[in-house]
This record gives C-alpha cells, sequence and structure tokens, in this order.
C-alpha cells in the first residue's frame, strides 16, 4: 500500500510500467470535470473509472482484494477513509475472477488511513483495503485499475 499526495505519483513510476500512463492520463485530463463511467488507457490492462459512490462507516464497508489489478484509488470531492489489513492476515473468500475481486464482508479492517482530495492510495493485490467510507452519503471518486 502507498498513500501519498497525488503530485507524488511520478515518483513511483518505476514501481509498475503503466503507471507513467496514469500520470500523463492525470496531466491532461481533470478528474473533477469528468463525467462517471469507464474511461479505458490501456485496454483491459490500465482504465478508470469515474464513480459516485455511497459514503459508508467502519462497520459498512467491506473489506476486498484483487488477484491481477492495483487500484489507484483517488478521492475528488470529499475525504476518504480506506480500511486495510494485509492479505495473508484475511480469511479465504470466493474469488470473482470475472470482476477479480474477492470480498469479506463482516469484518473490520486492522487500521485505517484517510486520503483528502489530491492523495491518492494505491492497493497492491497483497492488500486488503475497505474503501468508500466517509463522512458524506456520496463521495466522487477516481479508480484506476491497472495490470499487476
Amino acid at each position: 500500500m502507498i498513500i501519498d499526495n497525488l503530485q507524488n505519483l511520478k515518483n513511483y513510476a518505476t514501481v509498475n510500467p503503466l503507471f507513467p500512463k496514469v500520470v500523463e492520463f492525470l496531466k491532461n485530463n481533470d478528474l473533477k470535470k469528468m463525467e462517471p463511467g469507464k474511461y479505458e488507457i490501456e485496454g483491459k490492462d490500465l482504465f478508470v473509472n469515474i464513480t459516485v459512490a455511497k459514503g459508508k462507516t467502519p462497520d459498512q464497508a467491506v473489506i476486498e482484494t484483487h488477484n491481477k489489478m492495483i487500484d489507484i484509488q483517488i478521492p475528488i470531492t470529499d475525504s476518504e477513509t480506506f480500511g486495510y489489513t494485509p492479505r495473508e492476515n484475511l480469511p479465504a473468500a470466493e474469488y470473482n475472477a470475472e470482476k477479480d475481486i474477492t470480498k469479506i464482508p463482516d469484518l473490520a479492517a486492522e487500521s485505517y488511513i484517510t486520503c483528502q482530495p489530491g492523495m491518492m492510495a494505491i492497493f497492491f493485490p497483497q492488500d486488503g483495503h475497505a474503501p468508500c467510507i466517509a463522512g458524506v452519503p456520496e463521495i466522487k471518486k477516481a479508480i484506476f485499475k491497472v495490470k499487476a
């Protein structure tokens, strides 16, 4: 997991060969002005979902993991808190290969981190994360999905 200011994403460009394309996309697009939807950047290997998600309490948030993709989650309108539990500490659960997601409901995260707009949270396949914890009814956010 990486938590940092979005302007520092360029410092992580060597972590994954597709990260520079995310940096370039962010230079050329204003996330605040983008309509909700899926925007392909490199086909199924790199895309961004702009979404308006329901704000959740820590008890409502569901821990998830991904096997094939890295998430770069960026809150746009309001701060967002993420629950975090290392995958190795999570119980076994059913993996949905089509959606590349395993959900572990009814389990509190081990720790929490809050990102303000202008920050990012990067979750790798080893990172269990519970997104959308927010003190507002809805939060607009961007989720870049990057092939691991």
